[in-house]
């Protein structure tokens, strides 16, 4: 294995014009790796502290930066992250800032993988997957957004296309991108404003119910279009709209209960047969997590975001009490690669579905797509359109094309 020569970081632009990390890595033997944080707006209360990356930076390196070098072997991702955490030396990450933190734990990781000459998918693919393997990720696409990434727009935050019976990479996500085309077209014929949101989604002035109209249409042109099946998902983002001091979650026409909450969404199932939402309740909402789970649990995926933050041990207890069925995994918001295979791991051991996540806030960067691959994750979220989001989607493409 080669020792790490060295860990550079500075700061570049996510895909809303605001500073974060990058870093760069080389190791002793030539290998070279670049990886950027990205940045959440619907963030959880209980991820990673993200600190400004000018600070992050500073500090990482005067911590983190001098375990790495010169002591670490690349090739051990276990002890590069172990060394990060303990220059850290908090739970939260916040004294180096869990963006420094991920972006010098993957690229670290790139770099070993360029210093072995093999796809970063591989090198930190261990048990999880083999180079044969045939089965890739669902990409799930973002194509009505309101919420955090549109605040003028839908209640919901996310309405996602999700193209279960596409035969193979490459037309999920050109199927995707055509939802994304065909809701403008109907929002347009009814003459409905539409600018967009962060992920690049469309963010028209209307109210839930008729965001569903549309998207549920353009999702059967699609589908009768590709001749494959497209459901629909949501990520309804709760922990936002949720009134801690009234009991209610506040939507902008109307106020529900918990209980009145947890029938909406099984309703919304029923009604438009959902194969995914992501956050129906708020982030300490583990009974109705639970509760939803066991009505519709058998009939589509229930994810939980804000409920877990990739942490092993709100999973652990999501998984004790039946809190969904699945988990939404994004490296930054436990902030190294081990703790997030350590999320991915304990999801498969219990039945739940991994779900490998971008952030609203992106970059260029494309290690999740990997990391779905590596895990054999059975969903990327990475959205439809726009150059960060395709840059996941697109690498996504390269990797199933290699490896046919």
């Amino acid at each position: 294995m080669s020792l790490v020569r060295a860990v550079e970081l500075r700061r570049v632009l996510d895909s809303r014009g605001a500073p974060t990390v990058e870093a760069d890595a080389l190791t002793e033997d030539g290998g070279f790796g670049r990886a950027a944080a990205p940045a959440g707006a619907s963030t959880g209360a209980h991820e990673a502290v993200e600190l400004p990356a000018g600070e992050a930076i500073a500090a990482a390196r005067d911590h983190a930066v001098p375990r790495l070098v010169g002591t670490v072997h690349a090739g051990d991702q276990r002890a590069v992250d172990a060394s990060l955490r303990a220059a850290d030396g908090t739970d939260d990450l916040s004294t180096v800032g869990a963006n420094a933190v991920v972006a010098a734990s993957m690229a670290v990781a790139k770099a070993a993988a360029d210093t072995l000459g093999i796809p970063l998918y591989q090198h930190l693919g261990g048990a999880f997957r083999g180079p044969s393997s045939d089965s890739f990720p669902v990409p799930l696409g973002n194509v009505v957004g309101g919420g955090e990434h549109a605040r003028d727009a839908t209640d919901i935050q996310e309405f996602l296309a999700v193209p279960v019976g596409a035969p193979n990479v490459a037309e999920a996500a050109f199927a995707n991108a055509a939802v994304h085309a065909r809701v403008g077209e109907l929002l347009e014929e009814r003459s409905i404003p539409a600018g967009k949101g962060d992920e690049g989604a469309w963010a028209p002035l209307t109210d839930d119910e008729t965001a569903f109209e549309v998207v549920s249409r353009a999702v059967a042109d699609v589908a009768d279009d590709h001749g494959f099946e497209i459901r629909v998902g949501l990520d309804v983002a709760a922990t936002e709209l949720w009134d801690s001091d009234a009991g209610v979650y506040r939507y902008s026409d109307a106020e529900r209960t918990p209980s009145e909450q947890v029938d909406y969404v099984a309703g919304l199932v029923d009604t438009y047969d959902l194969a995914y939402v992501e956050d129906p309740f708020d982030e300490e909402a583990f009974d109705e997590f639970a509760a939803l789970t066991d009505r519709v649990g058998s009939r589509t995926t229930v994810c939980g975001d804000d409920l877990f933050v990739t942490n092993v041990e709100r999973l652990d207890r999501g998984v004790e009490e039946g809190a969904g069925n699945a988990i939404l995994v994004k490296p930054n918001q436990i902030g190294t690669l081990s703790d997030t295979l350590d999320a991915v791991e304990l999801a498969v051991e219990n039945g739940f579905t991994p779900v490998i996540s971008h952030r609203s806030g992106e970059t260029e960067d494309t290690t999740i797509a990997h990391l779905a691959v590596a895990t054999d994750a059975p969903f990327l979220k990475a959205g439809a359109v726009g150059g960060e989001r395709t840059a996941k989607l697109n690498e996504l493409i390269r990797i199933a094309d290699d490896a046919a």
